[in-house]
């Protein structure tokens, strides 16, 4: 790798543009070698200025950061990428990781947070700015619970329902077991089909037996 860290930024708003260069470039480690201001430049000039990161916004015209991002790191897979944004979402943040950026950071951090965030992702670390950071933490904890688990969704009373769907009883037979009305299970069926993505009752009926939730 060169002496200085050789920055692309690709930002469709050239007063942004300019500044982030200037704020970049009173680092002595740092040099912005190219700009674009749409995602489709982003992925021309990159293969030809071959920079050791990119400082890419998501909101572009023609094509979006993500996209963009998405048809270097196929063109190149070590490209490294810092994601510079508006959006405090999770959606996005994980997209981003997804596709292979190392850095992710709000367009209204601290100067020092985007020199930092530059500097660790051309080092090959990640850095993601500790607000968002905290949706990574969320979102491994939503994970970690199993809040995606179609079983998880179903009520106590659907899964009573679903368990009996699968031996094979009518509406009306479910009804005298629990005590409901046949219209009442009719919507914990139609409930159950929708939260477990299944079409109809051998479909519901196979998904408990495989995921145990019938005997």
């Amino acid at each position: 790798m060169s002496e200085q860290i050789r920055v692309m930024i690709a930002e469709d708003h050239s007063m942004i543009r300019d500044g982030l260069k200037q704020l970049l470039e009173l680092e002595p480690d740092i040099k912005v070698i190219a700009g674009c201001s749409d995602g489709r430049m982003a992925v021309e000039k990159y293969k030809e200025a071959n920079p050791d990161v990119i400082l890419m916004d998501i909101n572009m015209p023609v094509k979006n950061g993500l996209e963009a991002l998405e048809e270097i790191r196929a063109f190149d897979p070590n490209a490294r990428a810092v994601m510079l944004t508006i959006h405090q979402d999770r959606d996005y943040l994980l997209k981003a990781l997804e596709i292979g950026a190392l850095g992710y950071i709000l367009k209204d951090a601290d100067a020092s947070a985007l020199i930092e965030a530059v500097r660790s992702v051309y080092e090959g670390q990640t850095y993601i700015q500790p607000i968002m950071a905290r949706e990574l933490v969320n979102e491994y904890k939503r994970i970690k619970s199993g809040a995606d688990d179609p079983r998880n969704q179903l009520t106590d009373r659907e899964t009573e329902v679903l368990k009996l769907l699968s031996k094979g009883m009518l509406n009306k037979e479910i009804a005298n077991v629990l005590f409901i009305s046949e219209k009442t299970v009719k919507n914990h069926i139609s409930s159950i089909f929708r939260k477990l993505n299944v079409q109809d009752r051998t479909q519901a009926a196979v998904y408990a037996i495989k995921n145990r939730i019938v005997d």
